[in-house]
């Protein structure tokens, strides 16, 4: 993988490291959808206390975690597995998932960890609730170099996704004693629209990049950024949904935490017209929808792959009661 983006000029405002950086965001992203970030203000020891406390849930006994199970037509809770609603294979990994709506000033996140794990883990969900703002604050600086590096109004994506509701995300892939017949994660794009993801040190995550799989080694100091479908759909597909797979191994447990950005669920997702009126994005390579309609295609009638975005457009174009392109939460 190419070499980390440093984001020290960025919050600077030094406008030569910020043009550097578009330009090494904007090579990978056109090419594979995936790039590592250092020195992206989150405080380290913020991160290794999120992976001290998600790795005493997992250790729990499995009566004490399925007491979190994620009910079902839910986003929220604990799994153990996401064959519930397909016949597929199993992952190799068990799950805690919950929400951030980034415009509340509500604790939703501290909330959901008294509620729904339990009053031991109320020092986990102060660690949460403040790693929850972090990645908001991250995201939401990397939308605005992602529309310096495509030469669009730099505030575009930032007023896009402000209000959006976040998905956090907690992974642990146990040793398996046969890790060349089980994936943790099976080869796909995320249909959110980016992901920022922090590794523990152990291999696991890999990127399909220039025809190949190639791992994306654990940095303490880096975060791992894809590009989701939803964002190849707001950039008319000039910058691609990253395909990747978290593999396993026999020896050692796997652990990471991963914060994916969605817009707020009305609002249209539709390319920037100065994308349209540039030649290689002349025609339009998705219909308009809402994040609404993605999610519930994909919780609903499809598994996420790494063909996702084109199953659901010939869904979407196919379905008799396409969404309204007219709403008034799309600010363009």
């Amino acid at each position: 993988m190419e070499p980390a983006v440093d984001l020290e000029g960025f919050f600077r405002g030094d406008e030569e490291a910020i043009k550097e950086a578009a330009k090494m965001i904007k090579a990978a992203c056109s090419n594979h959808g995936c790039f590592q970030v250092i020195n992206h203000g989150v405080d380290l020891n913020l991160i290794n206390l999120a992976h001290h406390h998600i790795n005493n849930f997992f250790k729990l006994p499995t009566c004490q975690k399925i007491r979190a199970r994620r009910a079902p037509g839910s986003l929220w809770g604990y799994s153990g597995g996401h064959t519930h609603r397909y016949l597929s294979k199993l992952p190799w990994k068990e799950t805690l998932s919950f929400g951030y709506p980034l415009n509340c000033s509500y604790p939703v996140v501290l909330d959901f960890f008294k509620s729904n794990v339990g009053n031991d883990f109320h020092q986990a969900g102060v660690v949460y609730q403040r790693y929850c703002e972090e990645m908001k604050d991250l995201s939401l600086s990397i939308m605005e170099l992602l529309a310096i590096s495509m030469g669009i109004d730099r505030l575009h994506y930032r007023k896009f996704f402000e209000d959006g509701c976040c998905i956090m995300r907690c992974n642990f892939y146990p040793p398996c004693e046969e890790p060349g017949l089980a994936l943790g994660t099976g080869r796909h794009c995320d249909p959110t629209s980016l992901t920022i993801l922090h590794q523990d040190h152990v291999q696991g995550l890999q990127v399909f990049a220039n025809n190949m799989w190639q791992t994306v080694r654990p940095r303490h100091d880096a975060l791992v950024i894809n590009i989701g479908d939803t964002f190849m759909a707001l950039s008319n597909g000039i910058y691609k949904s990253c395909v990747h797979r978290a593999v396993v191994n026999k020896y050692e447990e796997r652990k990471s935490l991963a914060f994916f950005l969605c817009p707020k669920e009305d609002k249209v997702v539709r390319p920037h017209k100065d994308l349209l009126n540039r030649s290689q994005g002349q025609t339009r390579k998705y219909p308009d929808f809402t994040w609404s309609d993605f999610l519930h295609f994909t919780q609903n009638y499809y598994r996420a792959d790494d063909s996702t975005l084109s199953h659901f457009t010939n869904w979407l174009l196919s379905s008799n009661s396409s969404p309204s392109s007219s709403s008034s939460a799309a600010d363009h």
